[in-house]
């Protein structure tokens, strides 16, 4: 089974700071991880390899930067990892990004695509379903259990939905989004971290893709950003301390009656 599994590097979000007069995000200092979402679909498709064969592809889109989410990946025991870098993919939007990898991931031979559902730093959720259109395979999103069956050519999984969550049977090739509950990520060994850099690693600029270049990066992207701001921050509450435990939850009452919550 070939298994490819796109994955984003994304900031600390607890380390996240705002230019409060631009509204954008300060990226310098701040340290970045793996989407936490694609590290169960990495995951996901490592248990898929050791259970049933095959191989794992890692792919991301980003700057130079971008490739210590792959070693990582590679290191938990993903084959291979595929960069694509080039300052012609910058500024893409989640249409142009799931473009760019699709005119790459077309090139190879795959049996599934597993990403996470959404990224931390965007939360739109669209690069995954948008994949799976450029691609022209089935999808199933919010993935929380994967059954492949005894013939290698469907794929059972149950996603989560509002009321519950749903089985859905699909012909492979597919695309599914990874959410949580699916698996627990491993963590790296020594031994995986010092492999990782022996593995195959191709890095491939905008030339090489071979796609028109309008069609990429920021020229690519139907959506503008016209604004980014942070959330309100919470205010304080108060603190309900005291042996009297009379006193305290009549505290606790007048604070609520006040605030209109009772």
């Amino acid at each position: 089974m070939k298994i490819v599994v796109p994955v984003k590097q994304v900031p600390e979000v607890s380390e996240v700071r705002m230019n409060e007069e631009t509204g954008t995000l300060i990226r310098d200092g701040v340290p970045s991880i793996i989407n936490p979402f694609d590290e169960l679909a990495v995951e996901a498709a490592i248990q898929l390899k050791e259970a049933h064969g095959g191989e794992v592809t890692i792919i991301t889109m980003g700057p130079p930067q971008a490739k210590d989410v792959l070693l990582k990946a590679l290191a938990m025991g993903a084959d291979n990892a595929v960069h694509l870098t080039d300052p012609a993919f910058a500024g893409a939007d989640t249409l142009a990004t799931a473009f760019t990898l699709s005119e790459y991931i077309k090139k190879m031979e795959f049996d599934l695509v597993i990403c996470g559902k959404q990224a931390i730093d965007g939360d739109t959720a669209q690069v995954g379903p948008e994949l799976a259109e450029f691609l022209g395979v089935p999808q199933i999103c919010y993935v929380r259990k994967i059954e492949i069956s005894e013939d290698g050519k469907h794929i059972t999984c149950h996603r989560e939905t509002d009321e519950g969550y749903e089985v859905v049977k699909a012909k492979l090739p597919a695309l599914l989004t990874a959410t949580k509950g699916l698996n627990e990520p491993r963590l790296p060994n020594i031994m995986g971290i010092m492999k990782a850099k022996q593995k195959p690693f191709e890095e491939v600029n905008a030339e090489t893709l071979g796609t028109e270049l309008e069609l990429l990066g920021l020229d690519g992207s139907p959506t503008v950003v016209r604004k980014v701001y942070p959330p309100e921050k919470k205010k304080g509450g108060i603190i309900v301390d005291g042996e009297d435990t009379a006193a305290a939850v009549k505290q606790l009452v007048e604070f609520l009656t006040k605030k209109g919550a009772i």
